[in-house]
Formats: structure tokens, sequence, C-alpha cells
């Protein structure tokens, strides 16, 4: 569903009427894909200006925070609430943050708000918040090996065949493992953070209503985007589940069911796309990923904050000398 199912003929929407229908929107979305957990995530939603501190909301707090006003409830946050694109508890319930302006279109909005629903779900469905630390994905190896991972789902996502797409697959997985085998404590720290913020962007993905075409191309602009980032140590997983799940919900529509908090989610996808990763890989093999971009590109980075430090300690050396 979206906003012009909801809006009449020329009829022209204060800001409040806006909020009403987005709502909407999300409820009868979240009520239409119920299915992909056996669950209607729908819950509280605070939709908050950063700069006033306005609240919007689609019911009331135990408290009287939020006043109806029309067919929503509106307030002002507390001074002690952070405010972020997250799901918080407050006045004994679990609410889904999320900053305005929410995004222009339907499909980045219900994706947006589908994902922090998630998180407020995830006690129901079983799952853990987990915000564990994968700084090794600030070293030059560690962003190497996930950013080859990542080209090889991009192709694995576009390939023509099924087999193309298994071998692709493959590949990734074997940077995957061979990211684990530099940092041991990767895969157990990865794994909890796709547990919690992979699936939940998976979520929103799926709920976002795209079709197969949309979808990969949104996915290859947010592969784009991603490259930008200025560290890798959380974002990863907002990209890689939302890649490994739509090639995988292409053969098994609700795969992420049989999914738990215990689940090993790199053991699991190879077991769910049947493959047979290699031990090792030829330079012809991996050259097809940009990985001369891809290093090049990383050896300027670590160059380049190298020199940062050395320039931070030389100023704070003359600035407080021992």
């Amino acid at each position: 569903i979206t906003v012009p199912d909801i809006m009449t003929s020329g009829q022209t929407l204060n800001f409040n009427d806006s909020v009403t229908v987005y709502f909407q929107e999300i409820k009868a979305n979240t009520s239409h894909y119920k299915d992909l957990w056996n669950l209607d995530i729908y819950g509280p939603v605070l939709l908050v200006n950063p700069g006033s501190r306005k609240l919007y909301s689609n019911c009331p707090d135990s408290s009287g925070v939020l006043k109806l006003e029309g067919k929503i409830y509106t307030g002002l946050l507390p001074v002690n609430i952070n405010i972020a694109n997250t799901s918080i508890k407050w006045n004994g319930r679990s609410w889904a943050m999320i900053m305005l302006p929410l995004p222009e279109t339907s499909e980045d909005r219900l994706d947006l708000l589908s994902h922090e629903l998630f998180h407020c779900s995830q006690t129901a469905l079983g799952f853990h918040m987990s915000n564990a630390e994968n700084n090794h994905l600030d070293k030059r190896d560690g962003r190497v090996y996930l950013r080859l991972e990542l080209e090889a789902l991009r192709q694995a996502m576009t390939a023509k065949t099924i087999a193309e797409t298994n071998d692709h697959l493959a590949n990734a997985l074997f940077f995957r493992k061979t990211r684990y085998s530099l940092f041991p404590d990767a895969a157990t720290s990865e794994n909890l953070m796709e547990l919690n913020e992979g699936l939940a962007e998976y979520t929103g993905t799926i709920m976002s209503g795209m079709n197969d075409q949309e979808t990969i191309k949104y996915l290859e602009n947010k592969l784009l985007v991603f490259q930008n980032n200025p560290t890798f140590v959380r974002s990863f997983a907002y990209i890689t589940i939302p890649l490994y799940g739509f090639i995988l919900e292409r053969s098994d529509k609700y795969w992420n069911r049989n999914i738990t908090s215990t689940t090993n989610l790199t053991d699991y996808f190879i077991k769910a796309f049947n493959l047979s990763v290699p031990v090792n890989l030829c330079a012809e093999c991996i050259s097809q990923y940009e990985s001369e971009k891809i290093l090049n590109e990383e050896i300027a980075r670590e160059t380049e904050k190298e020199k940062r430090i050395i320039h931070n300690t030389f100023l704070w050396y003359y600035t407080f000398p021992l």
C-alpha cells in the first residue's frame, strides 16, 4: 500500500495528516507481510523532530506525555532520551523511534520503519539485542576481504544462471572464511551483529514492497553508498544479510524463520545453498572481484590513516610536552 492509495484524489495534507497516512501505510504493510516472521510486527512508533524534539505517535504513552491530536498523538520527547533511529524502552513499552524527515519514497519509508519495528519484536521472535565489537573491519585486511565478499555477492545476485550464482556465493564465503582465519574472533562478533542488525535490515528490505528488479537495483545502490562509509565495523551487517537473504529467498521464501539466536549464519548459508567452499582461489578468480582496485584503495586509506595518527601525536606532544 502506498500514500496515494490512502489519499483521496486532489487532497492536500497538512503535516499531521501526512503522519497519519504514514502510520496507516506501515500498519497495512506489516499486516501484508506478517507471514515473513509469522508475526505482525506493527507496534508503537515515535517520529521525532530532532530540532524541536516534537513527537508524533500512533498510540498514547502511560505517563500522558503524548496527547491525542486528530488521529495521532503528539508531545515532546523528554530531554533525557537520545534521539536516533532505534528501538527504545519508554514508559513500559517498546517503541520504534525514527527521526524526521522520513524518506520521500514509500519503499524507503517502509524499509526504515520495518527495520526498527523488527527490533521492537526481537524478544517475541526469540532474538537478543547485540552490538558486538567488530574493530577488525577497520583494519586493512578485514576491509579488503569484506569488500571482496560483497563484490562476489553482488555478482551472485545478478548472475544469469544458478551455477554462476553458486560459484560467486562459494567465492564470497571463501573471502569470509579467509577473514575469519586472519581475525579468529570475527566469526563470533560478526555473527552477533548480523543476527541483530542484519536480520532487521533484511526484514526492512523485504517489507519495502519492491519487486525483484527494484530490489537488485536498491541493493546495488546501497553497496555503492556502503563503500564510502568511514568505517565498516557496524554497517557491514546492513548489507551482508540482505544480500545473502535476498538470494536465498528466491528458493526458500521463509528461510529466516529457521534462524534462532544461536544460529551460525555462515554455516547456515553454506548448507542452505548446498555449497562447497573452496580452500584456495587462483589469482584470476580473485581478480574478477575488483581485487586490485580494492587493495589499492585500502592501502591508500591505511596510509592516510597512519599519517593522521602521526600528525595528531605530533600535535599532542608539542601541546602537552612531558
